[in-house]
């Protein structure tokens, strides 16, 4: 049996997972920077682009060049200024040091090639007060999303989270098919 690719804009993705609810459960604000690494199409930058407002700031970063030409595409329809659609990879990415209230990591940590270096930059970036939010697949067979044999466990997650430095705030389940942990530095 082959594997349903899991694509950001599934319509049938908002029936099970509500970006919306996600990020503000996980304490996105208004005026506040956000930071999507692996950001698809948008799936949650552009709610987060709402939550933030034109007082925030929302750093989107994707290797997929295809998915930003969208993101940049649906960014100018909704003329969301606050919204920065940036082709690059989490290995790469520091915009800046303490800069951003939150990073996230919308079910991907388990895609980057080297997942230490991702959460250091993380780290570099983080305000001393700020958030890392890690969305990420059960370690459950599913007939969509990654293969069984890339997904991290919840308990690996935390493990490598708390290995780049961070303390672990909460860890619960999202949805059917995702757990959610949030740190803190």
């Amino acid at each position: 049996m082959s594997k349903r690719r899991f694509k950001s804009n599934d319509p049938d993705r908002r029936q099970w997972q509500n970006p919306e609810d996600i990020l503000s459960g996980a304490g996105l604000r208004p005026g506040m920077t956000f930071i999507d690494i692996g950001c698809g199409e948008g799936f949650f930058s552009i709610p987060a682009a709402h939550i933030v407002g034109n007082g925030g700031h929302v750093y989107a970063f994707d290797l997929n060049a295809e998915a930003i030409r969208q993101l940049a595409s649906q960014v100018r329809e909704e003329c969301l200024d606050q919204l920065i659609p940036t082709i690059g990879n989490g290995e790469d990415t520091v915009i800046g040091e303490g800069c951003a209230d939150m990073v996230f990591f919308g079910i991907d940590l388990h895609d980057f090639d080297d997942p230490d270096k991702v959460l250091m930059n993380a780290k570099v970036m983080l305000k001393p007060e700020g958030v890392l939010v890690d969305l990420d697949w059960k370690d459950q067979p599913m007939e969509f999303g990654p293969p069984f044999e890339k997904r991290f466990s919840v308990e690996k997650a935390m493990e490598l989270i708390k290995s780049a430095g961070f303390k672990i705030l909460s860890t619960s389940e999202s949805g059917p098919y995702h757990y959610l942990v949030i740190a803190k530095l």
